[in-house]
């Protein structure tokens, strides 16, 4: 049985950048369509994960599990002759890049986690895991009001819940298949990206992680992010200011973090792909499969 074709965005020349969305987005919603890194001298490589966006769906609606998509990043990478590109990844990207990067440390030049919500295994709770169900259901019936509704943006402040609810309409929008979304959501909310916090205290790589407070992010939690900044030697953390929209939410600004941390880890000039010299595809866009 073959792989799913991947969607790839290919812009910029300079050290490549690789960028993983989370659960239910789409490879625009890392840097939220910023373009700050680009005008910083850095290649920018988006893709949607197998399912989501414009990439295909597997046959099997359960080959949504961190390691296929561990797989499908290292697919991105050999069809890019990327060798140590940065990742940069945000929630299920988060966990997908820190697990390639757990397994293949060499392979990984640094480390972005914009709001990792991992806790060291999938999840158990029966009345969770009924939740992740439920929006699973919502997108099976192509019922974006109950997905929203059942998203949680009440608990917003009123100040941005109906950009919030307009983010999660638009977002729903670019998927070609929102049953294959559905079936990624029951899938990763029950699988291991990898076993243990704990292992987070060998991670030998650059680290940036990206938190957002709880009262604007619930869903994923300052406590653990900041787990991940304890136990990652030498890991950096950044958030919002109190009363300040979540610094994920803000592309530019997320984007002028990610550049000013590389700028201090990442040494210019350091080959990172074995084509560094050739020009990204100018058609912009590719397919790994």
């Amino acid at each position: 049985m073959g792989e799913p074709r991947i969607a790839i965005e290919d812009t910029g020349a300079g050290p490549p950048i690789v960028l993983l969305h989370g659960l239910t987005a789409t490879r625009r919603y890392v840097l939220q369509g910023s373009r700050h890194l680009l005008g910083r001298g850095y290649r920018l490589l988006a893709y949607d994960a197998r399912g989501h966006g414009e990439s295909e769906a597997p046959r099997d609606p359960a080959a949504y599990d961190y390691h296929l998509m561990v797989r499908d990043l290292d697919r991105v990478l050999a069809e890019k002759g990327l060798d140590r590109p940065v990742l940069v990844g945000s929630s299920m990207g988060a966990h997908t890049a820190t697990a390639f990067a757990l397994e293949r440390p060499e392979r990984v030049a640094a480390l972005v986690q914009i709001t990792p919500a991992y806790m060291g295994a999938g999840r158990s709770d029966p009345d969770e895991l009924a939740h992740w169900d439920a929006l699973a259901g919502a997108l099976e019936r192509g019922d974006p009001d109950a997905f929203i509704d059942l998203s949680g943006t009440t608990k917003i402040p009123e100040r941005w819940r109906e950009g919030v609810e307009l983010a999660i309409r638009q977002r729903l929008e670019r998927h070609r298949d929102l049953r294959a979304v559905a079936s990624a959501l029951r899938v990763v909310a029950r699988s291991d990206a990898w076993e243990g916090l704990e292992l987070l205290s060998g991670l030998e790589v650059p680290t940036l992680v990206v938190a957002s407070r709880d009262e604007v992010d619930p869903g994923h939690p300052l406590s653990i992010a900041q787990d991940y900044a304890r136990l990652i030697p030498g890991a950096e953390l950044v958030v919002e200011d109190r009363g300040a929209p979540p610094l994920a939410w803000q592309g530019s600004r997320l984007s002028n973090a990610i550049g000013d941390f590389l700028e201090g880890v990442l040494p210019r000039g350091v080959p990172t792909s074995r084509n560094s010299a050739s020009p990204p595809d100018p058609r912009g866009a590719s397919q790994a499969g």
